[in-house]
């Protein structure tokens, strides 16, 4: 009986040594076959550290693919403390090798951490301070490749582009706006080490950083260089306070150049105060327009059916009364009877008053706030204006009146280029944008508003603005053999008490070319410029000329002389071009080129070469230099 018993218990202690040894077994087969990788990675991560692999920012182009920000390779300084077995010596090599003192450098080979970013004085180093610090070969200093932004033009197009900050994250601009697009994956090298940091003899593991997406833009970069030169030589000409330059493809919303002054280095954007790096004028600014305002009043007019530019008369007397108001002309004595044509070629202001009473507030602002005018354009930008308008219920008859010639309101430039592209461009009204395409996805430009005026309209007032270059205010803006239109401005500032400001103006001018069917829009202003008569077309109209004729130049447009011709006055400077004289005999090239100023080069009889070229155009009775041989 009692063997029995014992006999029971020894097979129940094996029956359950059997479970427990099964149910072992089973675990160890969970834990180093099913579990294994996890387990093994828990455990590598644990003795694992991570340097990290700074990835490039994508690049910025202009249209054509030209690189307007890459970036530039440097190294960064990293330190494992724990592996420093020498703090001292090191911390005193460092700082001398980096110029900084050893009491902070010390700091940082102490620092009770598993790695150590030096920062920010081991940051963006030069590979020849790299090589210093490598040649010591030092256990716990690791060098590691980081970029920097390089801004190859360095001021140009700074307030679209914008900067970023010393870890390469966008601040502003477009590197703020399309930050996380620009900014890539960072990579790592994962080495190992133990408890208490020293290194394994296990291999490195490199994961490679992925590069941020490329953006590519609307601008042209020959555009802007060409808008950049002309801008920032009369912004210093005149010292004038600020300067706005804006050229628009009408048929698109693309914008070709964009340029404030004052500019900034991006690079170095420190040096500069906050006002000047986080204002892009051409968007963010808000003055009244003055007459080139008087644009949307035209075309509203025309579309209204109130009035026959070519018909229809009006009489200037140098100035009108309206309710208590008396509004002046800029030229006191008055142009007497005009054509409407005459109104808008003299920016007569009381004609403009008679063109706003036609309208009636209601029409007039209505075709103000379809034009865009009062909120943002949308541009892909930040820190857009939206400008501002009278209230409905503020208009009287003087508001009414001032409103038409452009006065009393305020606009932005990107405003008023936008809708002066879609009065040009037959009435479709589009959303200006600075990028076309992103990580090679293009982006389309899209329509804002369509028919704000018909073809009709558009036809009618791009000839009256081709008028106005030809023969009226705009005529500094004249290019032989190219249709140019446009319209100038001159705006009197409004001072923090509301007063307008003595003898200090804006000058501006808008256009376009070809005038007959407009590929650019530009518009120009310059902020209360010094030692210059006070007008748009004195100032701004030539500066337009200039670019429009290097775009001319970029883009090998061809001449057109189907255009309005220049009546040229006294004062006005005639080009005219060179006529052909290669080949031509010493006696015969004086002959040919009487009018001009010539000076030969060379013994010979024959001449062989000129200076400007034949065929060119220069200011007439101007200096030709003839090579002989």
């Amino acid at each position: 009986m009692f063997q029995s018993v014992q006999n029971k218990r020894i097979r129940i202690v094996f029956i359950i040594s059997l479970i427990v040894f099964f149910f072992v077994v089973v675990k160890i087969f969970y834990i180093q076959v099913i579990e294994y990788k996890k387990l093994n990675t828990l455990a590598s991560e644990l003795w694992s550290r991570n340097l990290t692999v700074q990835a490039d920012r994508g690049k910025i182009l202009d249209r054509n693919g030209k690189v307007i920000v890459d970036n530039v390779t440097t190294v960064g300084l990293y330190l494992v403390p724990s592996q420093i077995l020498n703090k001292d010596e090191v911390a005193r090599t460092l700082s001398e090798i980096l110029g900084v003192s050893y009491d902070e450098m010390y700091k940082h080979v102490s620092k009770k951490t598993s790695i150590e970013r030096v920062h920010p004085e081991g940051r963006n180093l030069d590979f020849e301070i790299a090589d210093k610090i490598n040649s010591y070969n030092y256990d716990g200093v690791y060098l590691l490749k980081e970029s920097k932004r390089d801004y190859k033009y360095k001021n140009v197009l700074s307030h679209v582009i914008g900067f970023t900050g010393i870890d390469n994250q966008g601040l502003s601009g477009l590197e703020l706006k399309y930050d996380k697009e620009l900014t890539g994956e960072n990579g790592s090298i994962k080495y190992y080490s133990d408890g208490k940091g020293k290194r394994l003899s296990m291999p490195e593991v490199y994961s490679t950083p992925k590069n941020g997406s490329d953006i590519k833009l609307t601008i042209d970069l020959d555009i802007q260089l060409s808008l950049e030169n002309e801008l920032s030589n009369a912004y210093t000409k005149y010292e004038a306070e600020g300067a706005i330059g804006l050229v628009m493809n009408p048929k698109t919303g693309e914008v070709l150049a964009m340029s404030s002054y004052p500019s900034f280095d991006p690079a170095n954007y420190k040096e500069y105060s906050t006002e000047v790096i986080n204002r892009n004028l051409a968007i963010w600014a808000n003055f009244e327009p003055g007459s080139t305002f008087k644009i949307v009043t035209l075309a509203a007019s025309i579309n209204e059916g109130k009035v026959n530019i070519f018909e229809d008369h009006f009489y200037d007397s140098g100035k009108v009364k309206v309710a208590n108001a008396t509004l002046h002309c800029w030229k006191r004595k008055g142009h007497g009877d005009q054509t409407y044509v005459q109104v808008v070629e003299n920016s007569c202001n009381p004609g403009f008053v008679s063109l706003g009473q036609k309208l009636g507030k209601e029409l007039l602002f209505k075709y103000i706030t379809e034009l865009g005018f009062g909120k943002k354009t949308g541009i892909d930008l930040n820190g857009e204006g939206t400008g501002i308008l009278f209230k409905m219920d503020k208009i009287g008859p003087v508001e009414l009146a001032t409103s038409a010639f452009g006065q009393g309101i305020s606009v932005t430039p990107i405003q008023q280029v936008t809708a002066v592209s879609s009065i040009v461009n037959g009435g479709t009204l589009y959303v200006p944008y600075v990028v076309s395409e992103v990580d090679n996805k293009s982006i389309s430009p899209t329509i804002r508003k369509e028919n704000v005026i018909t073809k009709e309209t558009s036809d009618v007032v791009k000839y009256a603005l081709e008028s106005v270059v030809a023969n009226g205010s705009g005529r500094n803006a004249y290019i032989e053999n190219y249709r140019v239109g446009g319209k100038t401005g001159t705006a009197q500032k409004v001072g923090s008490d509301g007063r307008y400001m003595s003898g200090n103006y804006i000058l501006s001018f808008i256009g376009f070319m070809p005038a007959d069917d407009p590929k650019f829009v530009i518009y120009i202003a310059l902020d209360h410029p010094k030692g210059v008569t006070q007008y748009g077309g004195v100032v701004s109209a030539p500066i337009a000329r200039n670019v429009l004729k290097d775009i001319i130049s970029i883009y090998d447009l061809k001449e057109d002389v189907s255009g309005l011709p220049k009546v040229y006055r006294w004062d006005d400077i005639k080009y005219v071009m060179i006529p052909d004289v290669i080949g031509k005999s010493k006696k015969e090239a004086k002959k040919i080129l009487y009018g001009f100023n010539v000076e030969f080069v060379g013994d010979g009889d024959k001449v062989i070469d000129t200076s400007p070229s034949v065929n060119s155009r220069t200011k007439e009775g101007s200096t030709i230099k003839v090579l002989l041989n």
